[in-house]
């Protein structure tokens, strides 16, 4: 299968390219070039457990890669799962299941691509004899998904932006505390955001890039929104029958990768419902989703770290299957929000989608109250997806273990939540690298260090 870029400047590319890049060549993030009707494959895939369902998923797009080797691949990246279902499913009531995508090494969703982009680049490194340079943005778990996606990987060396001060003190130290010396944590001054522009300039310098090997792990990387399609067509072959087809996959989100995947899922065949995007107080998709406006605001602070995000990269890919695979007018839409940061859609179509809000307080009522009402504690992101108002069958995302978080949890409910990876780290030392959020500064500290 061959992969193009949403801003249509640059001929396609395999999946192997398109991994490798992460950023197509003109600033654009790939998509396959057709989407697959799956259909015709739903009834036998119902029957595979996860590994090898993540299997036969990724040989309709990673054509390029040999069968066996591509089930190594894959084989490899499950087995640091503590679940035997890997994303198990809980029923909480009649109504309501939640979607567990925190039994990974990390304790967070991003462990699902993130193993999996790993040893993809693991493959690739022996394929080409070339060493490569990771650079990647985080606003709390995705740097930690990355760093231990990629521990222990001959021919990487990894560079992790973050926000200093604005993620969890356990999220930081999962980065921080590693101990490799290829792995070096960059804290800036400044927001996710900030951190994430930097980065994308940084990948628009195609002579660095080529000098350095420079590859990501960001959701731009095409392999991430591909790897988290599969816990959604997990989870809908394990619904009871008579709820799948009627229930909303509710999901928390900053970055718009999680909840894009579910969606193109959703596009190429498999009959979901509709999806809930559920925010944080930084709202700037529900602002969209409501009223047709994308348009930047301060990012505010908050209990779920991960979500503090205005400029959701993955947005870009939603608009060109909404604009009709329309590049010039994503190029459009793109430069204008560059300029003014905002842009009004004079007809904007939701494409199923609804959305939420939820703030500091009420994020701490929701698990207060989900915790009285369920016995389960959920952790300040995923609360974002008990947001009431909303009738219907929903399966929440729950996208982090609550012990990330444990003082949230303990304001919240007043009870303790920890899991023993966590404690291991407390007393390790943090290693870190303060940078400043420009591309020269980025690219300076990398050349030093490759």
């Amino acid at each position: 299968m061959q992969f193009i870029s949403t801003r249509g400047q640059v001929p396609p590319v395999s999946f192997s390219t398109a991994v490798a890049q992460g950023l197509a060549p003109d600033g654009g993030l790939y998509l396959p070039q057709d989407l697959p009707d799956l259909k015709p494959l739903l009834a036998e895939w119902s029957k595979l457990g996860y590994a090898a369902l993540c299997e036969a998923f990724f040989s309709v797009f990673a054509t390029d890669i040999d069968p066996a080797e591509l089930k190594r691949i894959v084989t490899r990246s499950y087995t640091k799962f503590d679940h035997a279902d890997i994303a198990p499913i809980v029923k909480l009531d009649d109504k309501r299941y939640v979607l567990e995508l925190f039994h990974g090494p990390t304790l967070a969703f991003k462990d699902f691509a993130l193993q999996l982009l790993g040893n993809l680049y693991e493959s690739q490194i022996a394929r080409t004899g070339s060493r490569i340079s990771v650079l990647g943005a985080t606003s709390g778990d995705t740097g930690a998904a990355a760093i231990h996606g990629l521990l222990g990987k001959e021919g990487v060396t990894t560079f992790i932006l973050y926000p200093d001060g604005r993620i969890s003190p356990l999220q930081e130290r999962q980065m921080t505390c590693t101990g490799a010396d290829n792995v070096f944590p960059l804290a800036i001054k400044g927001s996710f955001d900030d951190a994430q522009t930097a980065m994308k300039t940084v990948f628009e310098d195609h002579e660095f890039a080529a000098e350095v090997g420079l590859s990501a792990v960001n959701s731009i990387n095409l392999a991430r929104i591909l790897a988290q399609c599969v816990y959604y067509l997990s989870a809908y072959f394990r619904l009871p029958e008579d709820v799948r087809d009627d229930i909303t996959f509710v999901v928390p989100t900053g970055n718009f990768g999680n909840v894009l995947a579910g969606w193109l899922v959703q596009r190429m065949g498999v009959p979901i419902k509709g999806f809930r995007v559920a925010t944080n107080q930084n709202d700037i998709l529900h602002r969209l989703f409501q009223t047709g406006t994308y348009q930047l605001d301060e990012v505010a602070p908050s209990v779920a770290p991960s979500m503090d995000i205005q400029v959701a990269s993955n947005f870009e890919r939603f608009l060109y299957y909404a604009e009709g695979r329309d590049s010039a007018k994503v190029r459009e839409i793109i430069q204008t929000f560059k300029q003014t940061g905002k842009y009004v859609f004079d007809q904007f179509d939701a494409a199923g989608f609804s959305s939420s809000r939820t703030d500091d307080a009420q994020i701490a009522s929701i698990i207060k109250d989900v915790y009285t009402k369920y016995g389960y504690i959920a952790d300040p992101h995923t609360a974002c997806g008990f947001a009431e108002g909303f009738a219907g069958k929903e399966i929440i995302l729950s996208t982090a273990h609550p012990a990330k978080f444990p003082d949230t949890i303990q304001t919240a409910i007043g009870t303790d939540s920890t899991h023993p990876s966590l404690e291991a780290l407390k007393s390790r030392e943090i290693v870190k690298h303060s940078v400043e959020p420009t591309p020269e500064a980025i690219k300076a500290f990398m050349r030093a260090r490759v």
